[in-house]
């Protein structure tokens, strides 16, 4: 495992291989240091990380099967606390250091067999530059045969009591046993996010269809606004707040907003979700951008 710092100008970044995780994103200002991400130790899994990638997809699949050009799939459970197949290899798995400069960093990753049908090399690239951290996710399918591929990030924020989220979107999907997704619907008015509005005080754990690629997470009280920017590959989103029923030490420091390509079980829905069929030796690649200003 290899951990590692970039900086540009008041931003800095830490890394791990372990995973291919985040461990910090910080602004340094006339008040001080301020966390743009959730702050972790050096030997963080990626469930107390500050980010983790989602390669070759991300969330679950029903019942861990899908089927796609005539053929059956079967996924095995990779962890021990969800029955599901959950977010791919790549938060599980040890990745190579292939670049590091005072500025930018990139990490690869190669998954053949074990649980899943997928065959893949990911990349992930960090750079900082003129106030952002671009973060650029690629996956390649190494297989024999083509399969639906998607890509995500899974962030965890600082949440303070005055923590607004901006993020319009156009669909809610409701969640069902096994934090599964149930069915499109009008958002409801605790979760919209179409301006400035905090989270809600209870469990939310649900995706968000046609996301405008744009959002922007406030902390009034550190006088400080992220802007997240994502490419249109990118065109939903996912929110996790979590409870006490869920994890007994949640303090509400935090939430999730996680940029994804496809929707939660893209692999069972007629048009995959968004999900993007990749051809053997086929790449599918995007990026999204953080800065942060002064509020």
């Amino acid at each position: 495992m290899a951990v590692v710092d970039i900086s540009s100008g008041a931003l800095s970044l830490r890394a791990s291989t372990k995973g291919g995780l985040i461990l910090g994103l910080w602004r340094d200002g006339a008040e001080g240091r301020v966390a743009l991400l959730r702050e972790a130790p050096e030997g963080a899994d990626a469930l107390s990380s500050a980010c983790y990638p989602l390669v070759p997809f991300g969330n679950r699949v029903r019942d861990n099967r899908f089927t796609f050009n005539g053929k059956q799939y079967a996924l095995t459970a990779n962890t021990d606390w969800d029955p599901h197949y959950l977010h791919g290899e790549g938060w599980l798995s040890q990745w190579s250091l292939e670049e590091h400069e005072a500025d930018r960093l990139a990490m690869r990753f190669r998954h053949a067999g074990g649980g899943t049908p997928y065959v893949y090399e990911a990349w992930q690239r960090f750079s900082l530059a003129d106030g952002e951290l671009q973060m650029t996710s690629t996956v390649e399918n190494q297989g024999d045969e083509p399969l639906p591929f998607g890509l995500g990030w899974h962030p965890y924020f600082p949440m303070t009591p005055q923590t607004t989220l901006m993020a319009p979107a156009r669909k809610f999907w409701t969640e069902v046993e096994g934090w599964l997704p149930g069915e499109a619907t009008d958002i409801p008015a605790d979760l919209d996010f179409s301006k400035p509005s905090p989270l809600p005080h209870r469990w939310v754990n649900n995706g968000f269809e046609d996301w405008s690629g744009e959002a922007v997470i406030a902390w009034p009280e550190r006088e400080t606004k992220l802007s997240l920017k994502a490419e249109p590959l990118f065109r939903h989103a996912f929110l996790f707040v979590s409870d006490t029923a869920f994890d007994p030490n949640f303090q509400r420091d935090y939430f999730c907003f996680e940029p994804m390509s496809h929707l939660v079980d893209g692999h069972n829905m007629p048009d995959l979700g968004g999900l993007r069929i990749l051809q053997p030796g086929e790449k599918l690649s995007g990026s999204i951008w953080l800065g942060a200003q002064d509020l």
